[in-house]
């Protein structure tokens, strides 16, 4: 079974930080890219950022950079995003993912694993 899990999420107040993992069984990720997306109520999933097999290239979306890392340790078959000075509207549910397919990184079609996800709310 290919399996991804997510955790880390929780309650965090606005500027707070949180880091969350995703760790695979059933496959190793240093095969894979990885990306993390995002989905808030009533809103569709969104990508987050992404980092590529080796790690020499990420992305991120426009409105966490600057705020947000990722990373990877193949060694732990993890890989991390470190969330900063978080506000109200990076409340949502977040979700890693394993690219298989694609060109498109922020297009949730180019991945086929994925997490279950976990709950990120950001509140005072």
């Amino acid at each position: 079974q290919l399996q991804l899990v997510e955790s880390g999420g929780g309650l965090v107040e606005p500027g707070g930080s949180l880091r969350l993992s995703c760790t695979a069984s059933g496959f190793i990720l240093d095969k894979y890219a990885i990306a993390w997306f995002r989905q808030a109520p009533g809103k569709e999933r969104e990508g987050v950022s992404y980092i590529s097999v080796t790690g020499g290239t990420t992305y991120f979306a426009d409105s966490v950079k600057g705020r947000f890392t990722i990373s990877r340790d193949n060694a732990k078959n993890t890989v991390y995003l470190q969330m900063n000075t978080l506000k109200p509207e990076d409340t949502a549910i977040y979700y890693c993912a394993a690219k298989v397919r694609g060109s498109i990184w922020s297009d949730t079609r180019s991945y086929n694993y994925w997490g279950r996800g976990t709950q990120i709310t950001v509140s005072s």
